[in-house]
Order: C-alpha cells, then sequence, then structure tokens
C-alpha cells in the first residue's frame, strides 16, 4: 500500500517513510507539490491545509504533517512558525540566543507533530503526537536536521541529533503522531488503504 507525503523535505520524508514501514506501507513523494499557504493556526490545521492541496491535485491517499517546536520559556514560540523562525542556519542560534539567560530547569520544550492523512476515498483522519525534552545551551550531534541538535529528550542524555535512527525512530513526535495514527484507524475498524 502506498500514501503520498505532502513534502519537500528529505528528512521527514525518510522518517515517515521508516516509521510507516512498519505497517508495511510505503511513503512516497509526489513530482509536484502544490504552492501551499500555511495559514493555520495549530499544527492540526496546516498540516489538513497541506494534505488537502495534495489530495485535490492527485486523488490518492496522502498524509501531511505540520510539526514544530514549542519551548516554554519562550511562551511556545517558534511553535508553528518553527520553519519559518529565522533565517535557514540562524533557526537554532536565535532559540539558543533568546535562552541565553534562561537556566536549564526552565528550558523545558517539546516537538509536536500532526498528522493529517486523506484516504482515496475522501474519509480524513487527524491525530497529534509530542516529544517532551528540554533546549541545551549549544548545538551537539549531526544526525537529523532542523532543531535536533539542541532538543534533548526526556528518555535519553542525547539530543535528537546524536540518536540513532532507531532510537530516534522509538520516541520522536512523528514516531507519537504515526502511532496514533495508526491505533485510531485499529480501534474504528478501518485499514489504511
Amino acid at each position: 500500500m502506498r500514501i503520498y507525503l505532502a513534502t519537500g523535505n528529505p528528512g521527514k520524508a525518510r522518517e515517515f517513510a521508516d516509521l510507516f514501514a512498519a505497517y508495511d506501507i510505503e511513503i512516497a513523494v509526489p513530482e509536484i507539490m502544490p504552492d501551499v499557504d500555511e495559514n493555520g493556526a495549530t499544527f492540526a490545521e496546516n498540516a489538513r491545509i497541506k494534505a488537502q492541496a495534495l489530495f485535490d491535485l492527485i486523488g490518492e491517499n496522502v498524509i501531511a504533517d505540520d510539526s514544530g517546536l514549542c519551548v516554554d520559556a519562550l511562551e511556545g514560540r517558534p511553535g508553528i512558525y518553527s520553519a519559518r523562525y529565522a533565517k535557514p542556519g540562524k533557526r537554532r542560534l536565535k532559540i539558543l540566543e533568546e535562552l541565553k539567560d534562561v537556566p536549564p530547569e526552565k528550558r523545558t520544550a517539546r516537538f509536536i507533530c500532526a498528522l493529517c492523512f486523506i484516504e482515496k476515498s475522501g474519509k480524513m483522519t487527524i491525530c497529534e503526537g509530542a516529544c517532551e525534552g528540554h533546549i541545551i545551551d549549544r548545538s551537539r550531534g549531526t544526525n537529523g536536521f532542523g532543531y535536533d541538535p539542541i532538543f534533548q529528550p526526556i528518555e535519553f542524555d542525547k539530543t535528537f541529533a546524536e540518536l540513532s535512527r532507531d532510537e530516534k525512530n522509538q520516541i520522536s513526535h512523528r514516531a507519537a503522531s504515526v502511532r496514533k495514527l495508526m491505533d485510531k484507524c485499529a480501534r474504528t475498524g478501518e485499514v489504511i488503504g
């Protein structure tokens, strides 16, 4: 079974391909991605906007995510603006600069991932997963992408960027959202595809 993922981010595509492989689901990236104005007020709304745009274009099983980092000391920022919080290459530095006077115990944060799955029939399912942790004082690690080098999940003494692919895929916000989606489908007796 194949689901088309609404993303142009190769890191996300790889992570979702790994996560869905456990369910014998192939994740494919479409050749053409529609231009989408992510103007929702929540992660779930933005995921729905992206999924609907791709579904309208190809009419196949599609899934989209909207995810980001929410830092408590920054009143939840960058949140839904995580990908646009600063110029590329400067986002982590901006977070670290904003937190420079914040003590470690006040640097709690979470990654959130909202998924919107639209079946070929048009039926829509939305769910959300999270991974709790905190922001460290400098970048560490070379795996992952985005804010991964400054986020340390509560389950490990390593950042997301220091975790192996398997370790990250056990605890990440994307893993949590995929599990919730599959559990939701199993509870309602639906079969994805």
